[in-house]
């Protein structure tokens, strides 16, 4: 497929934004600038931004197709659908699903884990994103580590992530509120789920050697990995000398400064930025770009976020737009090692989002391409060139 938009504002790679066409060819952006003929498949963008379209590395939204309600549930296949059609009409074209494997059962347990590897292989075909896997590993789910090392051996994991929500949920079973949600979400009563709580805090003594083992097949098969909910520097210091590279969601200030004084990237969620602020206290989005402290923002638990987190920064003043949608594109490309997109450049993926951010605040995707397909489209006045 040959096409070219065209009168569009381009932010290219180094930050600046030029009014210019972008060729798209094989799937690949082959030029940018005018053309030397007259050209059929121009598309006149004229007044939209033209920007690399979004890499998100870590989005659950979808857990909300599939279980919209306690005890609810709808077909695997469905939901991912559904989920894909939301992504790409959102700027998305690379997301990477956080796949929960706990040591709870139910919507975050190894049967719904597999589930959704086997339905991904199933309908990856149909997709219009280009869909990967985040898996967070529960590091108390001890005995999942074996499943763990199996399906980063057979391609199966894009992104690993270590995660410890145990005493979280232990400090929450004071409130029967929250021990019901956690009970409703593993199929369990809320009898029986302290009691799981307990049988698995005291896998603590095997938890060290599961994460070193882990990080280190992941280092050996060219795995990125990821630290989640960092707590101090001298936490973020332990997964960083493992080769843990990525830093996901530090709880304050200090932890992610020690992160990017040692080159690893730091990852916040866009909905953080929307919001204003973290919704369990923690270290703002907002401030922490503002600090320098901030590489990358994911959609976490909302998608439309991604798409309207660095026009907010730019628009509050946080800093320039260029450096706060590299946040949403050519960083998170970069930590996940996909050399291939991220920014708009001859030879590069052709993954592109137009954008209307005619109305302040409420930017909108009018066409989303990934490998140069047109995969989303809305009627905003662009036409044809004839």
């Amino acid at each position: 497929m040959m096409l070219s938009l065209t009168g569009g504002r381009v932010l290219l790679d180094d930050g600046a934004i030029h009014e210019t066409t972008v060729h798209i060819e094989g799937g690949l952006i082959g030029a940018l600038g005018e053309p030397a003929t007259r050209q059929k498949g121009a598309w006149n963008v004229r007044g939209h931004l033209i920007l690399p379209a979004i890499v998100d590395l870590h989005g659950d939204a979808f857990e909300r197709q599939i279980m919209p309600r306690p005890g609810v549930h709808f077909p695997l296949e469905l939901a991912l659908q559904e989920t894909d059609r939301q992504m790409v009409s959102n700027g998305i074209a690379t997301a990477y699903h956080g796949i929960t494997y706990s040591w709870e059962p139910g919507l975050r347990g190894r049967d719904t884990a597999l589930a959704l590897l086997e339905a991904l292989d199933a309908i990856r075909d149909r997709l219009a994103c280009d869909t990967r896997v985040h898996l967070r590993w529960e590091t108390y789910n001890t005995p999942g580590a074996d499943d763990v090392a199996e399906w980063m051996e057979t391609g199966r994991v894009d992104l690993l992530a270590f995660n410890d929500h145990l005493d979280m949920i232990r400090k929450a079973l004071v409130n029967p509120q929250k021990v019901a949600k956690y009970a409703d979400r593993a199929g369990f009563s809320p009898d029986a789920f302290i009691s799981l709580v307990d049988e698995v805090a005291a896998r603590e003594a095997d938890v060290p050697a599961k994460i070193e083992w882990l990080a280190q097949l992941a280092v050996k098969f060219d795995i990125p990995c990821a630290s989640h909910d960092d707590e101090s520097p001298q936490m973020r210091a332990g997964y960083h000398k493992l080769g843990v590279g990525i830093c996901e969601f530090p709880v304050n200030a200090e932890t992610a400064r020690f992160s990017i004084d040692n080159d690893d990237p730091v990852i916040m969620g866009a909905p953080n930025v929307l919001r204003g602020g973290s919704h369990c206290n923690r270290l703002c989005a907002s401030t922490a770009a503002g600090q320098g402290l901030c590489s990358i923002l994911t959609s976490d638990y909302y998608y439309p976020s991604l798409l309207q987190a660095p026009f907010k920064l730019a628009a509050n003043g946080v800093t320039d737009f260029a450096t706060a949608w590299h946040m949403v594109s050519k960083n998170p490309a970069q930590a996940a090692g996909l050399a291939d997109r991220g920014v708009i450049r001859t030879g590069q993926r052709a993954d592109v989002v137009v954008v209307d951010d005619s109305i302040p605040g409420c930017p909108r995707a009018v066409a989303t391409f990934v490998g140069g397909k047109p995969v989303h489209m809305i009627d905003a006045g662009y036409r044809m060139c004839a």
